[in-house]
């Protein structure tokens, strides 16, 4: 039976909490709320996913045991800048993960990147990478309210007992990394660094420190990048991300390209055909 429990700065913050066994998707819970005119601020979180989804439509998969959770919240500011929520995201979870994890589990480096750096780090756009493979994703929403306001909702899903098969890229779980952390745990951790990243991000004021943050923990700068999008892909350094967030990759003839949006492959993936 599901068990969560929001850390003790969200429910001094006054953040809410809906907890479930199993549910088709919790994002799809928090956009219902946010069309009915719920003020936000309000969590979903499940032990089990029958109907998550993930970027571009694609499925994401949640068997019971993992974490899937979705915030709604409606910012104070222009919706041209809540799309840097994403980072905001990525640097909370990034954070919780590295609370709860054993110290032990949090350093090396991952296929052809960041060698040195940590086992756990941040993925363009919206991934958290565990040696290279991914275990977690971060999806967002809008919701336009009753009032003509829009909501945001966002999603997290970590692999947390077990990962997906058959994907076309790698996954993995904590349990595989030799972890007994239980969603519930996590979730917690999740709930509190939320609230200091999205307070550090002040309405998009602080933007730049949340990316700052972000550069800290991203995995792959200056390593080989191949980055497919419409239209073909690009292939480079990847040489960091600019303050609108985009991904900068130097080309071989010494050009910079920002992309708004695509799929990263690092290292030895990115020398092959994609």
């Amino acid at each position: 039976m599901a068990g969560f429990w929001l850390g003790p700065i969200a429910s001094g913050r006054g953040y809410r909490l809906f907890s479930y066994d199993e549910v088709g998707s919790t994002s799809s819970e928090a956009v219902k709320a946010a069309a009915t005119g719920d003020v936000g601020e309000v969590w979903y979180a499940s032990l089990k996913q029958t109907a998550g989804r993930g970027r571009r439509g694609r499925a994401w998969e949640t068997p019971s045991g993992n974490l899937a959770a979705s915030l709604m919240i409606v910012p104070d500011c222009d919706p041209a800048v809540t799309a840097t929520l994403g980072f905001v995201a990525g640097v909370a979870l990034n954070r919780a993960l590295a609370e709860v994890l054993p110290a032990s589990l949090v350093k090396h480096g991952i296929d052809g990147a960041d060698a040195g750096r940590h086992r756990i780090a941040l993925k363009w756009p919206n991934d958290v990478l565990a040696d290279g493979a991914k275990l977690a994703g971060i999806l967002l929403e809008a919701q336009k309210r009753p009032d003509g306001r829009h909501a945001v909702v966002i999603g997290f899903g970590v692999n947390v007992v077990s990962a997906p098969e058959g994907l076309p890229y790698p996954a993995t779980s904590l349990s595989a990394l030799g972890t007994e952390l239980t969603a519930e745990a996590i979730f917690a951790a999740l709930s509190d660094e939320w609230i200091i990243a999205y307070e550090l991000w002040d309405s998009g004021r602080n933007v730049a420190d949340i990316l700052r943050l972000w550069r800290h923990a991203a995995a792959g700068i200056g390593a080989e990048v191949a980055v497919s999008r419409d239209g073909g892909v690009v292939r480079g350094v990847f040489e960091s991300i600019d303050d609108a967030g985009r991904l900068i990759v130097r080309s071989d003839d010494d050009s910079r390209i920002a992309i708004t949006a695509g799929d990263v492959h690092f290292g030895v993936t990115a020398s092959v055909g994609i």
